[in-house]
């Protein structure tokens, strides 16, 4: 049983269907207070963070259906989301480099694993904009400068907790406009940035009809779909949007 803390672009197909549906069966065991389990290292991480971990499965949900997965098992127990666990089964670091032991020889996620902080930041640079854009100013000022072989794990574990943060609309929708630059020319049309829902569903579609692959390794493309979709305090009055898959090349049905 594993739940990952790194954003579920990096896993393949098999390790994000079968974490969601470890997320499901974690639901029931700890708000059903099921014995199965009930002592597994990850039960008694999220036990105390329902909230938490229905937050987990709205970004592992977001990411099924940028991929094209017709998602149809929504989460159980509805509350306050909560706060997330205070620690780590593995740091975030640590979760690259067991990941990349894990897919060797076998197939990837759609984000490539990170070999540099140029590469790691890239991938996150526009989540964190839609949050705090003083974070996103001064992180890309230390990558810059930063040696190119230093430690990802600092950095890994920062971006985890940034992504986890809330936004606002005006933040939100500033990022969406940057997104949408990487596929704006030639477009048949402009969509309405201030409906990020539909704005994100017509970048990841032309991002995948264009192969624009910074777009297509960004954490953006479903992390920000899935802060649309909650529609949280943090962003009042926000339209929930189209829940057509965005981009997805396959189409599977996930229960």
């Amino acid at each position: 049983m594993r739940v990952w803390d790194v954003h579920p672009g990096y896993l393949n197909r098999q390790s994000l269907l079968g974490e969601h549906r470890e997320v499901h069966a974690l639901l029931v065991v700890i708000g059903e207070r099921r014995a199965g389990y009930a002592r597994h290292p990850e039960t008694l991480r999220w036990k105390g963070h329902l909230g938490a971990l229905r937050r987990r499965h709205a970004v592992l949900v977001a990411e099924m259906t940028l991929r094209g997965y017709r998602h149809r098992s929504p989460a159980p127990h509805r509350g306050p989301w909560g706060r997330w666990p205070s620690g780590f089964l593995d740091a975030p670091g640590g979760q690259f480099v067991l990941l990349a032991e894990k897919y060797r020889d076998r197939e990837p996620g759609r984000i490539p694993l990170p070999k540099s902080l140029p590469q790691l930041w890239a991938q996150h640079k526009y989540s964190v904009m839609a949050r705090d854009p003083a974070r996103y100013r001064a992180i890309g000022r230390r990558v810059a400068t930063s040696r190119r072989r230093s430690d990802l794990g600092p950095l890994a574990l920062e971006l985890v907790e940034l992504l986890r943060e809330p936004t606002t609309k005006g933040r939100l929708v500033n990022a969406v406009a940057h997104l949408w630059g990487y596929v704006s020319a030639d477009a048949e049309r402009a969509p309405e940035l201030d409906d990020p829902a539909e704005a994100l569903t017509e970048i990841a579609r032309l991002a995948a009809e264009r192969d624009v692959q910074y777009l297509l390794h960004s954490t953006a493309l479903s992390d920000l779909r899935c802060v649309v979709l909650r529609s949280s305090s943090a962003l009042p009055g926000l339209p929930a949007g189209s829940r057509t898959p965005a981009g997805g090349r396959r189409r599977g049905e996930a229960r």
